[in-house]
């Protein structure tokens, strides 16, 4: 128990999700003890061997003051060292800064940035300030959002939302009916669908990845490659890099048009599935001690899927034999991104242990994507108050 104790603890405020398994085992091998705090009662890391101790707390969704009250108290009862946000929860743990013990360290940046981020609005506008490419985004009751609507086609999103849930695509001169509040419209750009997921410290670039999602559970890519050569993508985020001082995962959602410019649509300022293409040590030591890294490396593996996922999303597409075919092929080329030998449990048990992501999905008419993220996702502006 001695042992145990004498290594630093990094609390992970989720583990629900394959990157919460990732994270883990990034950690843990880095010689750090992991603990791991989750609404769900039952969630992918809790039977890993990288997983020292798993904690059931209040959803931030269901009552956040209750929330981030037992956050802190966890901290405190298991001598927590880091702080690791791995989802959309990130936007509340946040507000934990300046509550925290003297010597516990947040991963992420303040609530102030990533709230400013995770607005479509405020995104397109920071870029647009920074001549940074970014597709016209306007509030969709102006009469500027008329003139984009009645120009050509366009996306019509909600301010807050994650996972692609409320996004719609609207053909030309199709006016898309006002949703909830906020709502957005965004000039459609065609080209290569492209995400990045980049790891910075004040500014300075520390690695970035590039990828395509090659299957997809509704909106959520759940088969996935590596993308080599995207010197627009790169350059974009370089420029990005170069207008701030952000700390901390984040990554963009981009279109690259023909032209080769890319656009990017939005961002995501937290961890996403580009995680399982670094190497885990160098990634550890990159959010321990950032200043003394350098540049992160890659695994070997250029496909990675949730095989399960990818296996279901196959089976649906049997009546269609191309894309069925396809998908099957994509399985057969992709790792696995939560087995592993020496970590066996969480691939043996996931059914069970994802349950309560996958009840909701087979019962109502929520995607995974909603399930995942209904009682954790910061999906509107009054989340603030």
């Amino acid at each position: 128990m001695s042992t145990q104790l004498s290594r630093p603890t990094v609390l992970l405020t989720l583990g629900r999700l394959p990157k919460a398994l990732e994270l883990a085992r990034c950690f843990h091998e880095a010689g750090c003890r992991v603990v791991i705090a989750e609404p769900f009662r039952w969630h992918l890391a809790r039977p890993s061997r990288a997983v020292a101790a798993s904690h059931r707390v209040t959803a931030p969704n269901t009552n956040r003051e209750a929330y981030l009250s037992e956050l802190l108290e966890l901290i405190r009862l298991e001598n927590v060292r880091w702080v690791m946000p791995v989802s959309e929860e990130a936007l509340h743990v946040a507000q934990l800064r300046g509550q925290l013990p003297e010597g516990v360290t947040l991963l992420c940046p303040s609530f102030e940035v990533l709230s400013g981020l995770h607005d479509k609005q405020g995104f397109a506008d920071y870029c647009v300030q920074r001549q940074l490419a970014v597709p016209e985004t306007y509030v969709e009751d102006t009469e500027a959002a008329h003139q984009l609507m009645d120009a050509g086609d366009y996306v019509a999103k909600p301010a807050h939302s994650c996972s692609g849930i409320g996004v719609e695509i609207c053909l030309h001169g199709r006016r898309h009916s006002l949703g909830a509040p906020g709502m957005l419209v965004q000039r459609y750009v065609q080209g290569d669908h492209l995400s990045s997921l980049s790891l910075m410290h004040e500014g300075r670039l520390l690695g970035t990845v590039v990828y395509r999602g090659t299957v997809f559970a509704g909106t959520v890519a759940v088969c996935f490659e590596r993308v080599h050569h995207a010197p627009a993508i790169q350059e974009w985020i370089e420029r990005f890099a170069t207008h701030s001082d952000y700390s901390g995962f984040i990554a963009f959602d981009f279109v690259v048009d023909a032209d080769g410019v890319a656009w990017a649509l939005e961002c995501n300022p937290r961890v996403t599935s580009g995680v399982h293409f670094f190497s885990r040590r160098e990634l550890a030591a990159a959010l321990i001690e950032p200043g003394t890294s350098q540049s992160l490396a890659f695994k070997p593996q250029q496909r990675m899927q949730w095989a399960y996922s990818t296996l279901t999303e196959a089976y649906a597409a049997l009546f269609k034999p191309s894309e069925a075919r396809r998908r099957f092929a994509e399985l057969f080329r992709a790792r696995d991104v939560v087995w592993a030998l020496s970590d066996p449990l969480p691939f043996l048990l996931m059914t069970p242990m994802s349950w309560e992501i996958l009840w909701p999905t087979m019962t109502t008419d929520l995607t995974l994507g909603e399930a995942t993220q209904q009682d954790i996702a910061w999906l509107s502006a009054s989340a603030e108050t």
